[in-house]
């Protein structure tokens, strides 16, 4: 150990020092010496003492803080180790010449960062029925007491074989698209499958058709990774795919919601649907289907999806378990064309290794069981009375202000002013009527956006909604007439 030097007694060190040994630079619980280290760095870097400035011999710093001396001893054998103390034997310990920068005090990151509300009108928001949930526990329950190996290393990039066997069964009975397990992959979500196909199937600066108006996180996304999302609109019968030839004639990719257009709701018709894919057969392009809500279908059965008429050649498929059980689970997947397995596998293996393995089993027997079909039809029951409750307040409180289609399917419904209406009416009605949800006005890029809101109605208690949709629909009354007022002074 390193001889400390102790002053001599007629040296001039201080016989009291100005220490702290209780402020927020003190680690509670720690032992005598560590804050005795700290409170001496403090004083040192906040200039109480001088560089070159004796230090208290040994003794005198043990009367002073009721610390043993090998604890004063320890302490000044860190400070002359850091480079706060010199130590000379014969003459004493020091404060040095030069003293480390103060460490930069921890501050308030300044970037703020928006979380998604939870208040009523928020998308994203699920319910899961009480029965799934004691089912799902003792599914977890069960795979954990069976804990196996295939948690200590790492695994198939796809994800295990029994979760995407279950999906590729669902599938086939719920949206009519035939494909083999080894089609499937795992992943936290649809925008992270969106990245990984993307990033298997393009180069950089490749283009990729949007809808417009459109999901702006999925368009976000595309441009994040170096693609150019490229704005195709959107009418009654879906994307226009002629629009889309026209502006972007080289696009690798077209990203679309065909069942449930996000936000507007439509379906894509069928003459649609195979424009789309001729143009993809023609271009060597692929489709991106986003599925994301067609479990919850309340008028007929569901339609079936745009790969399952494909078979899987030109088509990506993206689903995802966040709405049909909740977002929490972080499970999503795809279903890939089998030309493209490999490479996107390959993707996959390079981006993030593959998907987390303790939830994949309890998923598998919440899917094999029938508890998942059973949750799914208990909270479509509820997702269509709270559908039908949002509705029509909307259309009764607001006296004709606002259209509301009611959607056959899906989570959100749309609320419209009449298209003259400027799209700041809309924004100030939401602003004070405090309310969650989107304009419509955010969902578009280049088209002319229209006057109104997008409105998540899952996962929201009734009375909470039907208070809410009141509020909305009187703020957009009073919005619109300080709106009409303004225009006839001017």
């Amino acid at each position: 150990m390193q001889k400390i030097p102790t002053n001599s007694v007629g040296s001039p060190a201080r016989a009291e020092l100005p220490l702290d040994l209780t402020g927020q630079h003190i680690t509670a619980g720690a032992s005598s010496a560590h804050r005795l280290y700290q409170a001496l760095c403090e004083m040192i870097v906040a200039g109480l003492v001088k560089p070159g400035e004796p230090l208290p011999p040994s003794r005198t710093l043990a009367k002073q803080t009721g610390f043993r001396r090998n604890a004063i001893v320890t302490a000044y054998e860190r400070l002359i180790a850091d480079g706060f103390a010199d130590a000379t034997v014969g003459s004493g310990t020091f404060v040095a010449a030069r003293i480390p920068a103060r460490a930069v005090e921890p501050r308030k990151p300044k970037a703020v960062v928006e979380t998604p509300g939870q208040g009523a009108f928020s998308l994203g928001c699920t319910h899961i029925d009480e029965r799934a949930v004691q089912r799902f526990r003792a599914f977890v329950g069960r795979r954990m007491r069976a804990f196996g190996a295939e948690h200590l290393h790492y695994g198939d990039p796809r994800g295990s074989r029994e979760l995407r066997a279950a999906i590729a069964d669902h599938l086939l009975s719920a949206r009519g698209l035939r494909c083999d397990p080894d089609q499937i992959m795992l992943t936290s979500g649809t925008l992270h499958a969106l990245r990984i196909v993307l990033s298997a199937i393009l180069k950089p600066n490749d283009q990729v058709w949007c809808e417009d108006p459109g999901y702006p996180a999925a368009r976000n996304t595309i441009a994040h990774c170096g693609y150019r999302a490229v704005s195709v609109p959107v009418d009654e019968y879906g994307m226009r795919v002629a629009r889309g030839r026209a502006a972007a004639p080289s696009a690798r990719a077209a990203y679309v919601t065909p069942s449930h257009q996000f936000p507007l709701g439509v379906q894509m018709s069928m003459p649609r649907r195979l424009e789309l894919l001729d143009w993809a057969r023609q271009a060597g392009a692929f489709v991106l289907e986003d599925d994301y809500d067609s479990e919850f279908r309340y008028d007929g059965a569901p339609l079936m999806s745009l790969a399952g008429i494909d078979h899987l050649q030109r088509v990506i498929y993206l689903g995802t378990f966040a709405k049909t059980l909740f977002p929490g689970l972080r499970i999503g997947y795809c279903a890939l064309p089998e030309r493209l397995i490999s490479d996107v596998t390959a993707a996959r293996a390079a981006l993030d290794r593959f998907p987390g393995t303790l939830m994949e089993g309890a998923v598998a027997d919440m899917l094999n069981s029938g508890a998942f079909a059973a949750n799914l039809k208990r909270v479509r029951k509820l997702y269509r009375e709270a559908r039908d409750a949002l509705a029509e307040t909307l259309e009764a409180a607001s006296d004709g202000v606002l259209t509301v289609p009611v959607p056959s399917q899906g989570l959100h419904l749309v609320a419209r002013f009449a298209p003259s209406v400027d799209p700041s009416v809309a924004a100030e009605a939401k602003r004070t009527a405090g309310a969650e949800g989107w304009l419509l006005a955010d969902t578009y890029s280049r088209a002319r956006p229209l006057p109104g809101f997008v409105l998540g109605f899952s996962g929201h208690a009734v009375p909470k909604l039907v208070a809410s949709a009141e509020r909305l629909a009187r703020e957009s009354r009073a919005a619109l007439r300080v709106r009409n007022k303004s225009a006839r002074r001017a």
